[in-house]
């Protein structure tokens, strides 16, 4: 690092430290958010390093967090994306690679999941021309089961793409051994749950294709961004040319000839010796991210377990605390799963004196901020009543979570005393009501 360099790194800190907001807490005044980014010193000297760097398109940083963090995973590849959105997008579309050969989804086949989720879930579903088949949950777990997984397989399902909710693992051990004994492909969409573990086994490690988003809220923030990862070279293969605008050509950036015969290929009708640089296999995007987003990736992915260990402790103080309150339906983690919790969720019964109109609106008068889960019932949404699709048994409980269900925050930049006041706000509201 050049003196010049480290002056200006070294001024960057100053700044950070001068620009802290000391102010304390002040119940009912100061907001608590349910999610967001914890930014810290080396994240800011981490984006102006990179900056300074000219670093503005995908390069030397970008691969650099793509090992490391495959190597988080437990995953021999990882691609980064624009967004959490975008790799599901790419993971879904890799379904229908002519690479897959007899295992390739055509249109009209079917994508098993779940409908009480996120639509960026379920979107490239349709946007391929496939067709979701949506299961329901369970309570308290927010998940389905390997039985409704099961009972919804049929004669043109290919593949399972679902979230483990808010950080809970479904039973992804059980789904994956169904996923194998049906020759199907699973997708794990493991956004919320970075750190989570199922079995002892980190969630992400058992699909054929895992996905992950470093939106603000998530576990880790590149600010906008998402990753695809897999450990079958094959299917790494096929997502990295959609992501690169669906080009044939492996070529790093600033590389020209990788593979040592640029100008040695035939492929579909091209003349022989077309460069192959300009070669395209799919029919692909450029969902690419920037070594500048990624430079800050590098930095969270350092404190990644202490935000972890600050999730879990935050959702335990807060279970704690409610425990045994009436009317409220608490969470529980899937039997053994240790959740990297993304939220804390909860239920309305519906025999409540109260609904959860009223306690959500008296937590927000209370600078509490609440999130719904998250669509809710897909399936009853503008946007897919006249789209293609199939329902696997009844959605019972994802209409019960549409009308009753929301949740708080647990993330790390929640201190005890936040906690501790929304447990004593919820314990209020709820007393109130006896």
């Amino acid at each position: 690092m050049s003196p010049q360099l480290e002056h200006i790194l070294d001024e960057v800190r100053k700044y950070h430290q001068e620009g802290q907001d000391a102010r304390a807490f002040v119940p009912g005044v100061t907001e608590i958010w349910p999610s967001g980014a914890v930014l810290d010193e080396e994240d800011r000297v981490a984006l102006v390093e990179a900056a300074l760097g000219m670093s503005i398109a995908a390069g030397k940083l970008s691969r650099r967090f793509e090992r490391d963090f495959a190597r988080r995973l437990q995953r021999r590849k990882a691609h980064m994306t624009n967004s959490g959105s975008s790799a599901n997008l790419l993971a879904v579309s890799a379904l229908t690679s002519h690479l897959l050969e007899d295992r390739r989804a055509r249109p009209g086949d079917e994508v098993i999941t779940v409908a009480a989720g996120f639509p960026t879930t379920v979107n490239p579903i349709l946007q391929n021309g496939l067709v979701p088949v949506f299961v329901d949950i369970d309570l308290p777990t927010y998940n389905t089961t390997p039985e409704r997984v099961a009972a919804a397989i049929g004669p043109r399902t290919r593949a399972i793409i679902m979230a483990h909710t808010l950080g809970n693992p479904f039973q992804v051990a059980e789904i994956a051994q169904l996923a194998e004994d049906h020759d199907l492909l699973l997708i794990e969409d493991n956004c919320d749950a970075v750190g989570s573990t199922y079995d002892g086994r980190l969630t992400g490690t058992f699909g054929d294709m895992t996905t992950v988003s470093f939106y603000p809220a998530h576990h880790i923030t590149t600010g906008e961004g998402g990753c695809v990862l897999t450990s079958n070279l094959a299917l790494a293969r096929v997502i990295e040319s959609l992501r690169d605008w669906g080009r044939d050509c492996w070529c790093e950036p600033g590389e020209s000839d990788t593979c040592h015969k640029r100008f040695g290929y035939q492929m579909g009708t091209l003349p022989a010796g077309y460069d192959h640089k300009y070669i395209f296999s799919h029919v692909g995007y450029n969902l690419k991210s920037t070594d500048i987003q990624a430079a800050l990736g590098l930095s969270q992915l350092a404190k990644v377990d202490e935000f972890c260990a600050a999730r879990r402790r935050n959702w335990q103080r807060l279970r704690a605390a409610l425990d045994g309150l009436p009317w409220l339906v608490l969470p529980e983690a899937t039997p053994r799963s240790d959740p990297s919790w993304f939220g804390f969720v909860l239920t309305v019964d519906p025999a409540a004196p109260f609904g959860r109109a009223a306690l959500v609106d008296f937590l927000e008068n209370r600078k509490i901020g609440t999130r719904r889960l998250f669509a809710g019932n897909l399936t009853r949404h503008p946007a897919y009543l006249d789209r293609p699709h199939r329902i696997a048994g009844d959605l019972t409980n994802s209409d019960l979570v549409t009308e009753h269900t929301f949740w708080v925050g647990v993330y790390p930049g929640l201190t005890d005393e936040m906690i501790d006041y929304v447990a004593a706000s919820i314990t209020e509201f709820v007393q109130e009501h006896r």
